[in-house]
């Protein structure tokens, strides 16, 4: 079966927001059929990394932290942004440092998945983090307040089959990591 061509074509763009993590814009555009659609609304984000750490003793790094969008502190796992030129498995194991202390002897990437391809334009790496350990103090973001919640991994599998788990790119993430461990 041979694919038509469904990409569109950019008649116009403009900017509504710059910011480092909220840039939007809209877009006109034209469809292969010739239809115009006159606003296409995208946010554009930079790439992000999740990492579901296992420690040495085989507990799972939960964290815990308000997240204002929902009015609510929800258990996560660890992630964040990658940097402008940073690699997504540097960017894996520097935030696992800032957001829980622990280093990880082994970082295996699980794969890739967009968000909301509706709306968002980045990808999010999903990473499984073993053998981890205390290396420092947590350094937090100025706007981050985390608390760390290990929990046994049968626990946390439990949750997530439960559907415990809201943030959705994190529970994607902690169902690769559970099919890798077993």
């Amino acid at each position: 079966m041979e694919e038509r061509d469904l990409n569109w074509t950019v008649l116009e763009r403009k900017y509504i927001s710059r910011h480092q993590y909220f840039t939007a814009r809209v877009d006109r555009c034209q469809r292969p059929d010739g239809h115009i659609v006159p606003e296409y609304y995208v946010v554009e984000l930079p790439p992000s990394v999740c990492m579901m750490p296992v420690t040495q003793d085989g507990m799972v790094l939960m964290v815990r932290q308000y997240r204002h969008p929902l009015g609510e502190a929800i258990l996560e796992i660890p992630g964040g942004f990658v940097e402008p030129g940073e690699d997504p498995i540097v960017a894996a194991r520097r935030e696992l440092l800032e957001e829980t202390g622990y280093a990880f002897e082994h970082i295996e990437l699980l794969g890739e998945t967009a968000a909301n391809p509706g709306l968002l334009n980045n990808f999010t790496h999903l990473f499984l983090a073993r053998g981890g350990y205390k290396a420092q103090a947590q350094h937090l973001d100025a706007n981050e307040e985390i608390e760390i919640v290990p929990l046994p991994l049968e626990t946390v599998r439990g949750m997530l089959l439960k559907g415990e788990i809201v943030q959705s790119m994190h529970a994607l993430c902690m169902f690769y990591a559970f099919q890798k461990l077993g």
